[in-house]
């Protein structure tokens, strides 16, 4: 009794031990098993020993599905269940409470398995923060695949995210993080992103990763009938950076033929690929004192890549490339040829190839993403689709309300914020402390007229915020401010009578003024007069209610573009539909005339002028090059076909188009200015530039021009 006493005693204090082992040796892991049901679940996979949890910490969107029953005894059990992204263009999980400036080996896995039953295999992009890891391409309902990066973490956060790039789903079975040595495999620039890891063990089905390797590396079986394996059960001294596991560095390869020249060779995905290769060796041979193993290494038809190799004996070596290399056709073709000192055959025991993936790109200012994730906590704003991973980055998916300045080789900073989409009270505003925009638009929700904190009225009373309150939406005043001139232009196709008279009047001044060329056409030469030159902000400066729409969401309105309703100086038109119904989308073409400030006048005015004989301003694309006007749908054609009669009916007589075009000019918010009192007030600074059509480029008589601009504006203002 005692004995067995003593051997239960022993039984626990080993199990204790080991518990303490392996926990130590996961530490700072993130295993997160995707869709995982219960949320407070976790398990041990019996194949490798690792800890699995539930994502729900880490992501705030999608839904939880899982595989089909049949399959789930071919894979592990982090594939059985996984998080599917129907809505929203990119959801993102956020791995927080990482090690800032160190390197973590990221692995993401997808295993379809027809959980959603339409057996319709999956396409969609991966994201690192706000750059492409990689484009996920589902080849088959039982085929697991898993993507490896290694990344060095600028922050103690990371984003991984999921974008929808086509009509299926994007989804995800299991994310992990491993932490690594930072100084194993170190490049110029750039990350890793795993090509193919594989040593040389007889069975051809076998494969290593954790616990074996500490890492949690996945390494696959290499065997064809080039190569023979060879193995020792002696244990290996594998004391580098790369901690080899025992079970890889225990086998290596040598080739089947001895008396032939050895070839070790692969093609890259992508050929414009930079590229790292990491061979490991090690003696594992018992050698006779005569026997000599030296080879040299050439690859791509005899560029040197080492010479007098000689594998320590149970000893590890690595070599690789401290620079990035590359093939025209993406093809390397490695030789390993036997000195004439050497007695024995070469012989190599793993191989790694990576590519180089800039992955890396500042994000957000960190205290302002901590002051947003707290916001975002705060207010209920977690399942927000247009609220996921970083604030700013990339500006494609930049949050909505929020406005961001991307100077280089610096963090982003949010330089406005709108918050009138917030359903709760805002309670708490000391949370925008942090925050360093200059726009804080809090109008049009009446639970956000509280009190405001010192901290942010010390900064509107410095002026370096400014402040918009108040229940009515407000987006370009502040309350008890002075109005202010807005900045138009004449271009703007709903400009009123004197907008009409000073175009056709210049078309006749500078036809006047301009001699006709006798030189016969020739092609356009390129000068700093027609090439557009202008300086543009990195993100949208137009500040409107909330009628901002994606250019993604753009593709999905115009179907790809499929319908062509017109084309002009502008862009091309194109048909649409939103929200159930019909739309024309407007897109600026980047040979247009018209540049970004005459853009952003055009919109400001079409969302504050409205008339029954003008068409609608739904809401426009601002985002990167893509400029775009969404328009009400007019099923009778243009106005030009109609003013023609072409499409029948009543032709518009003079007199009503004068009528028309006054009442368009007529603003009865008195809050703001006519157009024709900005003019006016461009007159008097003597600005006459900024009155003329753009599209003009200067090509015309500056006194004409004043004249004609006089005339106008006495026709729709005698006084």
């Amino acid at each position: 009794m005692k004995s067995l006493h003593w051997f239960l005693l022993l039984l626990i204090i080993s199990s204790t031990v080991l518990g303490s082992i392996e926990a130590q040796t996961q530490a700072g892991f993130i295993s997160l098993d995707c869709g995982l049901m219960p949320t407070t679940t976790t398990y041990t996979e019996k194949t490798t020993n690792i800890t699995y949890k539930s994502d729900v910490d880490y992501v705030d969107s999608g839904l939880v599905g899982k595989i089909n029953d049949a399959y789930k005894t071919r894979f592990q059990q982090q594939t059985w269940s996984l998080r599917s992204f129907p809505e929203g263009q990119r959801n993102c999980y956020n791995l927080f409470n990482l090690t800032a400036n160190s390197k973590y080996l990221i692995k993401a896995t997808f295993m379809y398995g027809n959980y959603d039953g339409q057996n319709q295999l999956p396409s969609f992009d991966l994201h690192i923060g706000a750059k492409k890891w990689s484009s996920i391409k589902i080849i088959g309902v039982t085929n697991s695949s898993t993507y490896e990066i290694f990344h060095v973490v600028t922050q103690d956060n990371l984003q991984v995210c999921l974008v929808k790039t086509g009509p299926t789903t994007p989804f995800i079975s299991s994310l992990e993080l491993r932490p690594l040595n930072n100084n194993s495999c170190k490049t110029q620039s750039g990350s890793l992103m795993l090509f193919t890891r594989i040593y040389f063990p007889s069975d051809p089905s076998a494969f290593v990763r954790y616990d074996e390797d500490i890492h949690d590396r996945g390494w696959n079986a290499f065997t064809d009938n080039e190569t023979a394996s060879i193995s020792t059960d002696l244990p290996i001294d594998t004391s580098n950076f790369y901690d080899m596991p025992q079970a890889v560095m225990k086998t290596a390869a040598i080739p089947a033929n001895a008396s032939k020249t050895w070839y070790l060779w692969w093609t890259l995905d992508d050929i414009s690929a930079q590229s790292y290769v990491y061979m490991h060796f090690a003696e594992i041979q018992t050698l006779k004192a005569s026997d000599v193993r030296e080879f040299n290494i050439t690859y791509n038809g005899g560029l040197r890549w080492y010479s007098y190799m000689r594998p320590p004996k149970l000893s590890i070596s690595t070599i690789f490339n401290p620079s990035a290399v590359s093939s025209s056709d993406g093809k390397f073709n490695f030789t390993f040829t036997m000195t004439g000192n050497s007695t024995l055959p070469p012989l190599i025991n793993a191989l790694e190839i990576y590519t180089v993936s800039d992955v890396t790109q500042l994000g957000t200012d960190k205290d302002e993403v901590s002051a947003m994730m707290n916001i975002k906590k705060t207010y209920g704003l977690s399942k927000k689709l247009s609220w996921q991973g970083d604030p700013c980055s990339p500006q494609l998916y930049r949050w909505e309300g929020v406005n961001c300045s991307y100077p280089d080789s610096e963090p982003s900073l949010i330089t406005s914020l709108f918050l009138a989409f917030i359903t709760s009270s805002f309670s708490q505003p000391s949370l925008v402390r942090y925050l360093l925009f200059s726009v804080l638009n809090l109008s049009g929700n009446p639970k956000l007229n509280l009190p405001v904190p010192d901290s942010l009225q010390e900064r509107v009373n410095s002026k370096s915020l400014t402040l918009i309150m108040g229940d009515t939406l407000n987006p370009t005043t502040i309350r008890g401010k002075s109005k202010k001139v807005p900045v138009l232009a004449i271009a703007v196709p709903v400009a009123g009578l004197f907008a009409l008279v000073v175009i056709l009047a210049f078309f006749f001044v500078v036809r006047k003024k301009k001699p006709r060329s006798n030189m016969a056409p020739g092609p356009p030469a390129v000068s700093s007069g027609l090439v557009k030159s202008e300086t543009r902000p990195s993100n949208p400066t137009i500040i409107t209610k909330d009628c901002r729409i994606t250019y993604p969401e753009v593709l999905r309105m115009t179907n790809n573009f499929e319908r062509v309703l017109g084309k002009g100086g502008f862009g091309t038109v194109y048909h649409g539909n939103l929200d159930d119904a019909q739309v024309a989308v407007k897109m600026l073409s980047h040979s247009s005339a018209q540049g970004y400030k005459e853009f952003k006048a055009e919109v400001e005015l079409l969302l504050r002028v409205h008339h029954r004989h003008l068409v609608g301003l739904v809401g426009y694309c601002d985002d990167g090059d893509n400029l775009a006007l969404i328009y009400e749908y007019m099923a009778n054609g243009d106005l030009r076909e109609n003013m023609s009669g072409k499409r029948g009916g009543n032709v518009l007589t003079w007199e009503n188009r004068m009528q028309i075009t006054l009442e368009a000019a007529q603003d009865k918010n008195r809050e703001r200015p006519h157009i024709n009192e900005w003019v006016g007030f461009m007159l008097t600074k003597g600005d006459i530039r900024r009155i003329v059509d753009p599209k003009l480029m200067g090509d015309y008589d500056t006194n004409g021009a004043w004249k004609i601009v006089e005339l106008a504006l006495g026709c729709v203002n005698p006084s």
